[in-house]
């Protein structure tokens, strides 16, 4: 079993996969209407899945506090972007901003995890 963390690069490459992971959960939850639609249903339980994983294999290298809010925020930022073309959800100013604010702060959490620079003293 490989215990060594993965690199902070494919940690945050990792954590972006569960991302999408975790957008095409929620859009299949969404289409399975409480799991009455076997096809969404299962793509759902596949999306879970894989999003759990991946969150996993991110969450060796980054901090939990940092990468599961980012990993949320991606969640939901995505799947109210796409609720509209897929479930003809409106998208309204209002919403347009507040996913700007979330996906604003998502970046800067991601900055926030840089490692600092070794100092010459």
């Amino acid at each position: 079993m490989n215990t060594k963390p993965q690199s902070s690069r494919t940690a945050w490459l990792t954590l972006l996969l569960a991302g999408a992971f975790e957008v095409g959960y929620a859009l299949s939850v969404g289409g399975s209407h409480a799991f009455t639609v076997w096809q969404w249903s299962v793509a759902a339980a596949v999306f879970f899945l894989l999003t759990l994983w991946a969150l996993s294999q991110a969450l060796r290298t980054i901090e939990v506090s940092i990468g599961y809010a980012t990993w949320a925020g991606l969640g939901s930022a995505g799947a109210a972007l796409l609720g509209p073309l897929f479930f003809n959800e409106p998208l309204t100013p209002t919403k347009a901003l507040w996913l700007t604010i979330t996906i604003t702060g998502v970046i800067y959490l991601k900055l926030a995890d840089r490692q600092p620079n070794p100092t010459n003293t």
